[in-house]
Protein backbone atom coordinates (compact mmCIF):
# COMPACT_ATOMS: atom_id res chain seq x y z
CA UNK A 1 0.00 0.00 0.00
CA UNK A 2 1.36 3.38 -0.89
CA UNK A 3 1.69 6.09 1.74
CA UNK A 4 -0.81 8.92 1.48
CA UNK A 5 0.63 12.20 0.13
CA UNK A 6 1.80 14.76 2.72
CA UNK A 7 -0.69 17.50 3.18
CA UNK A 8 0.23 20.93 4.48
CA UNK A 9 -2.09 21.97 7.20
CA UNK A 10 -2.80 25.60 8.16
CA UNK A 11 -0.79 25.01 11.31
CA UNK A 12 2.24 23.91 9.30
CA UNK A 13 2.04 27.03 7.13
CA UNK A 14 1.91 29.32 10.15
CA UNK A 15 4.90 27.58 11.75
CA UNK A 16 6.90 27.85 8.53
CA UNK A 17 6.07 31.54 8.25
CA UNK A 18 7.18 32.06 11.88
CA UNK A 19 10.53 30.44 11.08
CA UNK A 20 11.04 32.78 8.12
CA UNK A 21 10.05 35.83 10.14
CA UNK A 22 12.39 34.89 13.00
CA UNK A 23 15.25 34.47 10.52
CA UNK A 24 14.51 37.88 8.96
CA UNK A 25 14.39 39.52 12.40
CA UNK A 26 17.79 38.07 13.28
CA UNK A 27 19.21 39.40 10.03
CA UNK A 28 17.72 42.86 10.65
CA UNK A 29 19.13 42.92 14.21
CA UNK A 30 22.54 41.88 12.93
CA UNK A 31 22.46 44.62 10.28
CA UNK A 32 21.42 47.26 12.80
CA UNK A 33 24.18 46.17 15.18
CA UNK A 34 26.76 46.41 12.41
CA UNK A 35 25.53 49.92 11.56
CA UNK A 36 25.73 51.01 15.18
CA UNK A 37 29.27 49.68 15.51
CA UNK A 38 30.32 51.45 12.32
CA UNK A 39 28.73 54.70 13.54
CA UNK A 40 30.45 54.45 16.93
CA UNK A 41 33.82 53.85 15.26
CA UNK A 42 33.28 56.84 12.96
CA UNK A 43 32.34 59.08 15.91
CA UNK A 44 35.38 57.94 17.85
CA UNK A 45 37.63 58.74 14.92
CA UNK A 46 36.06 62.20 14.58
CA UNK A 47 36.52 62.91 18.28
CA UNK A 48 40.19 61.91 18.10
CA UNK A 49 40.68 64.14 15.07
CA UNK A 50 39.13 67.18 16.79
CA UNK A 51 41.03 66.48 20.00
CA UNK A 52 44.39 66.68 18.23
CA UNK A 53 46.11 70.07 18.63
CA UNK A 54 46.31 72.17 15.50
CA UNK A 55 49.68 72.58 13.92
CA UNK A 56 51.12 76.13 13.91
CA UNK A 57 50.26 76.41 10.22
CA UNK A 58 46.63 75.42 10.88
CA UNK A 59 46.01 77.81 13.76
CA UNK A 60 43.17 80.23 12.95
CA UNK A 61 44.33 83.72 12.01
CA UNK A 62 43.75 86.40 14.66
CA UNK A 63 41.09 88.99 14.02
CA UNK A 64 42.40 91.90 11.98
CA UNK A 65 40.42 94.37 14.09
CA UNK A 66 39.13 94.09 17.65
CA UNK A 67 35.44 93.97 18.44
CA UNK A 68 35.73 97.42 20.02
CA UNK A 69 36.97 99.00 16.80
CA UNK A 70 34.53 97.03 14.69
CA UNK A 71 31.75 98.68 16.72
CA UNK A 72 33.38 102.10 16.42
CA UNK A 73 33.75 101.68 12.66
CA UNK A 74 30.06 100.84 12.41
CA UNK A 75 29.16 103.91 14.45
CA UNK A 76 31.12 106.14 12.07
CA UNK A 77 28.88 105.60 9.07
CA UNK A 78 25.73 105.01 11.14
CA UNK A 79 26.07 108.54 12.59
CA UNK A 80 25.61 110.17 9.19
CA UNK A 81 21.79 110.00 8.90
CA UNK A 82 21.44 111.66 12.32
CA UNK A 83 23.38 114.79 11.36
CA UNK A 84 22.19 117.65 9.17
CA UNK A 85 24.88 119.04 6.88
CA UNK A 86 24.46 122.39 5.08
CA UNK A 87 22.74 122.05 1.70
CA UNK A 88 25.83 123.33 -0.11
CA UNK A 89 28.13 120.75 1.51
CA UNK A 90 28.19 118.50 -1.56
CA UNK A 91 29.33 119.85 -4.90
CA UNK A 92 27.10 117.47 -6.88
CA UNK A 93 24.00 115.42 -6.00
CA UNK A 94 26.03 112.20 -6.08
CA UNK A 95 29.33 113.46 -4.68
CA UNK A 96 30.97 110.97 -2.29
CA UNK A 97 30.50 111.17 1.46
CA UNK A 98 34.03 111.06 2.84
CA UNK A 99 34.92 109.45 6.16
CA UNK A 100 38.50 110.38 7.02
CA UNK A 101 40.68 108.38 9.41
CA UNK A 102 43.34 110.79 10.64
CA UNK A 103 46.67 109.43 11.87
CA UNK A 104 46.99 105.78 12.84
CA UNK A 105 44.28 103.52 11.46
CA UNK A 106 42.89 101.04 14.04
CA UNK A 107 40.25 99.68 11.65
CA UNK A 108 42.48 97.87 9.14
CA UNK A 109 40.14 97.25 6.18
CA UNK A 110 37.03 96.66 8.32
CA UNK A 111 35.69 100.19 7.77
CA UNK A 112 36.24 99.99 4.01
CA UNK A 113 34.39 96.69 3.81
CA UNK A 114 31.60 97.95 6.08
CA UNK A 115 30.75 100.92 3.85
CA UNK A 116 31.12 99.14 0.53
CA UNK A 117 27.89 99.60 -1.42
CA UNK A 118 26.38 101.91 1.23
CA UNK A 119 25.19 105.46 0.65
CA UNK A 120 24.16 108.54 2.54
CA UNK A 121 21.19 109.46 0.41
CA UNK A 122 22.69 109.59 -3.09
CA UNK A 123 26.23 109.96 -1.78
CA UNK A 124 28.36 106.80 -1.73
CA UNK A 125 30.60 106.43 1.32
CA UNK A 126 34.35 106.65 0.80
CA UNK A 127 37.09 106.08 3.35
CA UNK A 128 40.21 108.24 3.21
CA UNK A 129 43.32 108.10 5.39
CA UNK A 130 45.15 111.28 6.28
CA UNK A 131 48.35 111.97 8.17
CA UNK A 132 46.86 115.18 9.55
CA UNK A 133 43.62 117.13 9.38
CA UNK A 134 43.59 120.36 7.38
CA UNK A 135 40.84 122.73 6.20
CA UNK A 136 41.33 121.40 2.66
CA UNK A 137 40.77 117.77 3.66
CA UNK A 138 37.17 117.76 2.39
CA UNK A 139 35.86 115.32 5.00
CA UNK A 140 32.31 115.00 6.22
CA UNK A 141 33.33 112.84 9.19
CA UNK A 142 36.84 112.87 10.67
CA UNK A 143 37.94 110.17 13.11
CA UNK A 144 40.78 111.22 15.41
CA UNK A 145 42.71 108.66 17.43
CA UNK A 146 46.47 108.62 17.65
CA UNK A 147 47.74 111.37 15.37
CA UNK A 148 51.55 111.58 15.50
CA UNK A 149 51.82 114.61 13.20
CA UNK A 150 49.60 116.97 15.21
CA UNK A 151 47.79 117.27 18.50
CA UNK A 152 44.06 116.61 18.71
CA UNK A 153 43.45 120.27 19.54
CA UNK A 154 45.39 121.31 16.41
CA UNK A 155 43.35 118.91 14.28
CA UNK A 156 40.07 120.19 15.71
CA UNK A 157 41.13 123.78 15.21
CA UNK A 158 41.99 123.07 11.56
CA UNK A 159 38.35 122.31 10.76
CA UNK A 160 36.72 124.67 13.23
CA UNK A 161 33.83 126.47 11.53
CA UNK A 162 33.63 123.96 8.65
CA UNK A 163 30.89 121.28 8.38
CA UNK A 164 33.00 118.36 9.60
CA UNK A 165 31.69 115.94 12.22
CA UNK A 166 34.74 115.30 14.38
CA UNK A 167 34.78 111.98 16.23
CA UNK A 168 37.47 111.54 18.90
CA UNK A 169 38.53 108.08 20.06
CA UNK A 170 38.02 106.93 23.64
CA UNK A 171 41.80 106.49 24.02
CA UNK A 172 42.32 110.24 23.60
CA UNK A 173 42.13 112.29 26.81
CA UNK A 174 41.61 115.56 24.94
CA UNK A 175 38.02 116.76 24.68
CA UNK A 176 36.62 119.12 22.14
CA UNK A 177 35.37 116.88 19.36
CA UNK A 178 31.70 116.82 18.48
CA UNK A 179 31.44 113.10 19.24
CA UNK A 180 33.65 111.49 21.87
CA UNK A 181 33.74 107.70 22.05
CA UNK A 182 33.49 106.29 25.56
CA UNK A 183 33.96 102.67 26.65
CA UNK A 184 31.80 101.99 29.69
CA UNK A 185 31.18 98.58 31.26
CA UNK A 186 32.76 96.99 28.21
CA UNK A 187 30.45 98.75 25.75
CA UNK A 188 31.20 101.46 23.22
CA UNK A 189 29.12 104.57 23.90
CA UNK A 190 29.57 108.25 23.08
CA UNK A 191 29.20 111.79 24.36
CA UNK A 192 28.04 114.64 22.14
CA UNK A 193 29.04 118.29 22.30
CA UNK A 194 26.25 120.26 20.63
CA UNK A 195 28.17 123.52 21.05
CA UNK A 196 31.04 122.09 18.99
CA UNK A 197 28.49 120.90 16.41
CA UNK A 198 26.96 124.35 16.18
CA UNK A 199 30.40 125.91 15.65
CA UNK A 200 30.82 123.60 12.65
CA UNK A 201 27.35 124.45 11.31
CA UNK A 202 25.98 120.98 12.04
CA UNK A 203 22.72 119.99 13.69
CA UNK A 204 22.44 116.72 15.60
CA UNK A 205 19.17 114.80 15.57
CA UNK A 206 17.34 114.47 18.88
CA UNK A 207 17.23 110.71 18.30
CA UNK A 208 21.02 110.57 18.41
CA UNK A 209 21.19 112.92 21.41
CA UNK A 210 18.88 110.57 23.31
CA UNK A 211 21.39 107.76 22.81
CA UNK A 212 24.37 109.73 24.10
CA UNK A 213 25.76 109.19 27.58
CA UNK A 214 26.41 112.91 28.01
CA UNK A 215 25.15 115.84 25.93
CA UNK A 216 27.08 119.07 26.33
CA UNK A 217 24.71 121.92 25.41
CA UNK A 218 25.89 125.31 24.14
CA UNK A 219 26.98 127.52 27.04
Amino acid sequence: MSNPPNRTTPGDAIRAQDVVLRKERREVRATRLACRVALLLACAAAVRAHAMPLSPQAQPAPQAVSLEYAVKATYLYKLAPFVNWPAEEFATPDAPFRICVVGDDPFDDFLDNAVTGRRFGNHPFEVHRLDSLTPEADCQIAFLGRVPSQSISQALEAVRGTPVLTVVDSTVPDRGGIVQFVVKHGRVRFDIDTAAAARNHLTISSKLLNLALVVRPPS
